[in-house]
């Protein structure tokens, strides 16, 4: 059962924005990146649509980069008033509190932490496990015990590490929230990956986040069903396919509740 029907909370919607050079780019199982728009005026248009949060993914997440992500999380902090949760590059406490100056509430983390998982706790330590998100870009593989493993470089790179025994230690290092993205659903439009999201809501003693294949807004209540507390999208919000608010309608529909 998600956290949130448990504690009798609304299931959150969460409009991801992957950023790249200050424009929002998507493409399919993260590859073929296209342009999708300006960040902060999508940003601004999901916000008056009922979104309860906003993801911002630096997909380039190149020194050079970073500055281009800060002016963005700065003027979108500026003019929505839900939280913001910033990924990519993250790679210490520094990085967060620079963040966090500028206006992220969380920030997502995930090749810096398989490469250094002490990150973690370094973060927790500091800011609180509410402000970390541990995101996870898993494939399914015959090779790990679980069938799941983990991968970085947008998924293009698999690491050794089982995907739910990751996720399992992330929490005890102090992980507030996993954001559980399936490489081989993304962009497809097929539908979340249900057996991934029912098994690591098997192990999490922290909310999940869905994300990875929608494509229809009956795709969503079957992720909070299988264990999710929130949901994420990206191609089919910045395509104008669905707005926040059709997704809500239909799953309250379904006996989700949402905000």
């Amino acid at each position: 059962m998600p956290a949130s029907d448990a504690a009798g909370v609304a299931t959150r919607v969460i409009p991801c924005l992957d950023v790249s050079d200050g424009r929002v780019v998507k493409g399919v199982n993260f590859e073929n990146l296209r342009e999708m728009g300006d960040p902060v005026e999508l940003a601004r248009e999901y916000f008056a649509q009922g979104a309860d949060e906003l993801t911002f993914l630096d997909v380039s997440a190149t020194v050079e980069e970073r500055s281009t992500m800060y002016d963005v999380v700065r003027r979108t902090a500026e003019q929505v008033f839900i939280p913001l949760t910033v990924g990519g590059g993250v790679r210490s406490v520094d990085d967060v509190a620079r963040l966090q100056e500028v206006g992220a509430d969380k920030v997502g983390v995930n090749s810096a932490a398989i490469a250094r998982p002490d990150l973690l706790d370094e973060i927790a330590d500091r800011f609180g496990a509410q402000a970390l998100v541990l995101s996870l870009d898993i494939r399914r593989s015959p090779e790990t015990p679980s069938g799941f493993v983990v991968t970085t470089h947008g998924g293009r790179r698999a690491t050794a590490l089982d995907a739910l025994a990751w996720a399992r230690e992330a929490i005890e290092r102090g992980a507030g929230e996993l954001l559980v993205n399936s490489i081989d659903a993304d962009g497809t439009k097929s539908g979340f990956d249900l057996e991934l999201i029912e098994r690591v809501r098997a192990l999490a003693t922290v909310p999940v986040i869905a994300s990875g294949g929608a494509g229809e807004v009956s795709h969503f209540a079957p992720a909070v069903r299988a264990g999710a507390d929130a949901v994420l999208a990206a191609t089919v919000f910045h395509s104008g396919q669905m707005t926040i608010g059709e997704v809500k309608r239909a799953m309250s529909s379904e006996g989700v509740a949402v905000r």
